[in-house]
C-alpha cells in the first residue's frame, strides 16, 4: 500500500516502508540511503526513537528491552522532505507500527555549560554563507574539524561526544572555523596518548578558550510508556 507523506491534517508518513527483524551479533547501527529513500540499518527501538525525537540515548527512558530488539527499515518519502518532516516520518511510523506512547518530562541532570575562560575566546568569527560543515574521527586521538559552525553547535557535538547534556552559555555569538584535537583516555594513563594530545578539558581550553563548568541543567526527556516489540505489518 502506498500512501502520501503530505495529506493535510494528518502528520508526516512515509509514502512506504518495509521493517525486518534483523539477527545479526553486531551492534553496529548505520543509516544511509538515496534520494526519496532511507535505510536505518540494524537499529534498536531506542535508537530509533532518537532519530524520530531528535535526542540522545540518555534523554530516553522506560522499557529496559529498547536496545534489545534491533530492525532493518527501508522508507520511502515525498520529494522534498526536510531533516525535520524525515524525523516526523519516523516518529508517525512507530506509533503507528510499534504503538508507540511517549510523554515529555523536563529534569535537571547533572551536566556542563560551555563558557569562555577568563583570558577570553579565541577564534575569530567567519562569514555564515555557505552552511556549516564537520567531520570527526575517534580512536585513542579524536578530531573535529568544522567550518562556520556556531557555539551552541559545538556544544550539541560535546553532547554527543561526553553523553552528557551541555548548553550554551558563552554569549558568543557568530560561526566559527576551528580544529580540535584531543586524547579519548581523560585519565592520561598513556605516555604515549598524553604526548600526542591533551584531553577534552585541556583542548578546549587552550585552543578555542572555551571551558566545561560541571553544573545542573535542564535536560528535555523522552518517557516511553507503551512500545510493542514486534512491528505491525509491512505497507
Amino acid at each position: 500500500m502506498r500512501r502520501s507523506g503530505t495529506d493535510p491534517g494528518r502528520a508526516p508518513a512515509y509514502e512506504a516502508a518495509s521493517i525486518k527483524l534483523n539477527n545479526s551479533a553486531t551492534g553496529n547501527s548505520s543509516v544511509h540511503g538515496s534520494t526519496g529513500q532511507i535505510i536505518y540499518a540494524n537499529h534498536s527501538i531506542k535508537r530509533l526513537i532518537e532519530r524520530a525525537y531528535r535526542v540522545r540515548s540518555f534523554q530516553i527512558t522506560g522499557l529496559d528491552w529498547l536496545d534489545n530488539v534491533r530492525f532493518d527499515i527501508i522508507a520511502k518519502y515525498p520529494t522534498g522532505a526536510t531533516e525535520k518532516d524525515k524525523a516526523l516520518m519516523l516518529r508517525t511510523l512507530l506509533g503507528e507500527r510499534f504503538q508507540l506512547k511517549v510523554h515529555r518530562e523536563s529534569k535537571e541532570l547533572q551536566g556542563y555549560a560551555l563558557v569562555a575562560v577568563k583570558s577570553g575566546f579565541k577564534l575569530q568569527p567567519v562569514e555564515p554563507g555557505g552552511g556549516s560543515e564537520t567531520s570527526s574521527t575517534g580512536g585513542a586521538i579524536q578530531t573535529l574539524t568544522a567550518k562556520r559552525i556556531s557555539i551552541t553547535a559545538l556544544a550539541d557535538f560535546l553532547a554527543g561526544t561526553l553523553s552528557e547534556t551541555v548548553v550554551d552559555k558563552s554569549g558568543i555569538s557568530g560561526v566559527y572555523n576551528l580544529e580540535l584535537r584531543w586524547s579519548a583516555d581523560d585519565l592520561n594513563k598513556d605516555g604515549d596518548i598524553v604526548a600526542a594530545a591533551p584531553n577534552l578539558v585541556t583542548a578546549l581550553q587552550d585552543t578555542l578558550g572555551l571551558r566545561l563548568q560541571p553544573q545542573k541543567v535542564p535536560v528535555k526527556i523522552i518517557a516511553v510508556d507503551h512500545v510493542e516489540r514486534l512491528p505491525t505489518d509491512n505497507f
